[in-house]
């Protein structure tokens, strides 16, 4: 049974948690830009989130959703960062296409989505967002394949309960 909750997307074994501090890490954005995380921490809160894929359906109405929703996460001060493996070229035409005014970071061999423990469905990445404080701990995490928008819901709940 256990093996089978966790084809469903649910927690793994290593995965980051409500509570605990977020990994050091730095990735290309999409404008081929290093982004170090230990720039920012310190200074603002951080959502998370890790997606499969750009320009797929979910994913799409997964970034739209942030991207409607910026001017919400600005007023609590916190920066949007999303990750999938896609490269620097995909990332940079993804938020192109759809006017992302966030940071999307390549990820091409899945190490910093193996740092937070990220669980597959089936070999689908994970879709895994973390709210984390300005001091780097994760105050909530939201895991769900299929609802890509709640995922900003979820996110401006746990930023509103920081203030």
């Amino acid at each position: 049974m256990a093996a089978f909750l966790q084809l469903w997307g649910c927690k793994s074994e290593g995965q980051i948690k409500t509570g605990d501090k977020i990994p050091v890490f730095s990735l290309q954005d999409q404008d081929g830009k290093t982004f170090d995380v230990s720039t920012v921490l310190g200074k603002q809160p951080l959502v998370i989130y890790f997606y499969p894929k750009d320009e797929t359906s979910v994913c799409t109405k997964e970034a739209c959703s942030f991207r409607d929703s910026y001017q919400d996460f600005q007023k609590y001060g916190a920066l949007v960062i999303g990750i999938s493996s896609d490269n620097v070229a995909s990332h940079r035409s993804f938020a192109t296409h759809h006017n992302l005014p966030f940071t999307l970071l390549s990820d091409p061999k899945n190490e910093v989505r193996k740092l937070f423990g990220v669980p597959k469905t089936f070999v689908i990445p994970g879709r895994v967002t973390y709210i984390v404080d300005k001091n780097g701990v994760v105050v909530h995490e939201f895991n769900s394949m299929r609802d890509g928008e709640k995922h900003v819901t979820e996110s401006l709940a746990a930023l509103q309960k920081l203030k």
